[in-house]
């Protein structure tokens, strides 16, 4: 940050330097005057151009900024279409998914067991009658759980047997749901990519601000050069006013001078001519005297 003005170096002229000062004095007074002057004129010129050049900086930054608010906006509208796709496809594969339940309460297929727990208790029913000893009444009762559960499986195979448009809707139901999920990954990358443009568009706007203040210090700095400037030039220009009074003046003395012994040579000159005419004898510096004054 560039220095204050250093007051020391500064020229002061009073009223009273005006009315009092020699005419040599004051000469040398409006040459300090003007010296100070123009070295004032070149610092604040100085400090113009550094203010400028940091304006232009801000200028700069601000504009940086504005291209991430733009592209910010971009990907934020990227980010809204892409949700609208995956809120439909999400609601698309609701219904769907929805469709398959149906089918399937319309299939029975969510009531009771398996097709595989149905073939894993037969097999174990099986195994059971295989390898353990029992009365007539027992395996008679293992024989009928076998076969009741043996229709049950046949029951569950041609309800599956049925289920070929269900495969195809869950299916559907999938893939749409899979599509889904594409756009909600789109909707997070370009969220990322937005909020990383808006914070070079906070950070580029923080640091406008912080070289636009140094700018505007500078800015003070060049006024405060530009007025003792100012008032050094108006100083200047009174003290040459005040010496073209005192040549104007002196001028005047001149001419009065002038006047006074111009008078005094025709007075002079008057009183030889009348001691000429009572016959008196002039000598050669009279003559010059009359002949000066326009008398011979």
């Amino acid at each position: 940050m560039a220095e204050s003005i250093d007051e020391s170096k500064n020229v002061e002229l009073t009223d009273d330097d005006l009315e009092s000062n020699s005419k040599g004095q004051l000469i040398k007074k409006a040459g300090q005057l003007r010296d100070r002057r123009n070295e004032l004129n070149q610092m604040a010129s100085e400090r113009a151009s550094k203010r400028d050049e940091l304006n232009a900086k801000t200028r700069e930054k601000v504009d940086e900024a504005q291209e991430h608010r733009e592209k910010r906006d971009e990907l934020n509208e990227q980010v809204q279409e892409h949700k609208e796709q995956r809120n439909e496809l999400n609601a698309k594969a609701n219904e769907l998914f929805d469709k398959v339940d149906d089918m399937k309460d319309d299939l029975e297929l969510n009531e009771g067991k398996s097709a595989d727990e149905l073939k894993e208790e037969i097999e174990d029913l099986e195994f059971k009658q295989q390898t353990e000893v029992l009365s007539t009444d027992e395996e008679r009762e293992l024989i009928e759980k076998i076969e009741n559960k043996r229709e049950k499986l046949q029951n569950r195979k041609e309800k599956l047997d049925q289920t070929g448009d269900l495969e195809g809707v869950k299916e559907e139901a999938q893939e749409v749901r899979a599509e889904a999920s594409e756009h909600h990954q789109k909707v997070t990358e370009l969220a990322d990519k937005a909020q990383e443009h808006h914070n070079e568009m906070i950070e580029a706007y923080r640091e406008a601000d912080d070289i636009r203040d140094e700018a505007d210090e500078w800015h003070e700095k060049f006024v405060e050069a530009q007025e003792a400037a100012d008032r050094h030039h108006e100083d200047f220009v009174r003290v040459q006013k005040r010496l073209r009074e005192m040549d104007k003046e002196e001028e005047e003395e001149r001419k009065d001078e002038r006047q006074a012994k111009k008078e005094q040579a025709q007075e002079e000159a008057e009183e030889i001519y009348q001691r000429f005419k009572e016959g008196e004898t002039l000598d050669t510096e009279d003559l010059m005297k009359l002949q000066r004054a326009g008398k011979l």
